[in-house]
């Protein structure tokens, strides 16, 4: 199982300079993958919870591209419907020859309805409209046109509902279902061997991005997020979700408040505690020294 790291590409505290430390301390840990996220028109619903700067991912990654050398990169979730499909297939195109098949595309299908209607495309069609621009997309990499000739690029089809796994069966290398608890991940990898078994297709790798934010004393009740808690918590839930046949788990150390991005160190501190306890080259738990302090 492979970990990864989603970074927070917004807020007060993001800047090149920051992003470019991301990178450096994701990759120099030894994690697997980089996601960002997307937004475009940042609208009071977007800002409200995810306030500027918001650096587009597409240029973002391009950049964090040439400042790394081996860690994959990728989007959770890009929102498909906001931009023409071969666009986003040539921009991807791109993205993957310069970082040498690195990309890996989360997609999904949005939910700010007032940045949808900034950028005039229908809400009510935003799940059509995905379905139609990844066909479109995948139809224009495999083309005869060089400009476009890419692959195998991943699509991890994100959405906790039934409609984002069942749209991750039919179109996605991957489901990315996004925060929940041990409990419902354990029911949802489930429910996604069912619903390939009911389409007739293959069952889809299983890549749940969930919280990381580490306490000093164990979080319980039914409403803790996986991730959240102990660090014994934290690489418990890692070891479940590899038993459960996850192939990448991604990290998100992003709590919800966007002052956090002022303090970086806070998350990095927790990405060194995992990285420290958990074997990332041959991706099982690391068994602990006998001299550890603890």
């Amino acid at each position: 199982m492979r970990i990864g790291v989603n970074v927070p590409n917004f807020g007060p505290g993001t800047d090149p300079a920051a992003l470019r430390r991301w990178a450096q301390t994701v990759e120099g840990l030894g994690y697997d993958l980089l996601m960002i996220s997307d937004h475009v028109a940042i609208t009071p619903d977007v800002a409200q919870q995810y306030p500027g700067p918001f650096y587009e991912p597409f240029t973002t990654l391009s950049w964090l591209a040439g400042i790394t050398t081996r860690v994959r990169l990728g989007t959770s979730v890009l929102i498909v419907p906001y931009r023409h499909p071969l666009v986003m297939a040539r921009m991807a195109a791109n993205l993957d020859r310069f970082s040498g098949g690195r990309l890996v595309l989360g997609v999904g299908i949005g939910w700010a309805r007032q940045e949808f209607d900034a950028l005039g495309v229908p809400f009510e069609r935003r799940g059509r409209l995905t379905d139609d621009h990844l066909l479109a997309m995948r139809a224009a990499w495999s083309a005869a046109a060089d400009d476009y000739r890419a692959g195998p690029i991943p699509f991890w089809v994100g959405g906790n509902g039934e409609a984002g796994l069942r749209r991750a069966v039919r179109l996605g290398q991957a489901w990315h279902p996004l925060r929940n608890t041990l409990p419902w991940l354990r029911e949802a990898a489930g429910r996604l061997a069912d619903v390939a078994g009911e389409l007739g297709r293959p069952v889809p790798a299983f890549a749940p991005r969930i919280l990381l934010r580490l306490t000093a004393e164990p979080v319980t009740g039914p409403g803790r997020h996986a991730g959240e808690g102990t660090l014994d918590q934290v690489l418990a839930d890692l070891d479940a979700l590899r038993q459960l046949g996850a192939d990448t788990v991604v990290l998100d150390p992003f709590a919800g408040d966007p002052a956090e991005t002022l303090h970086p160190q806070t998350a990095w501190h927790a990405l060194a505690a995992v990285a420290g306890h958990w074997d990332l080259e041959s991706r099982d738990p690391s068994k602990e020294d006998d001299d550890d302090p603890r």
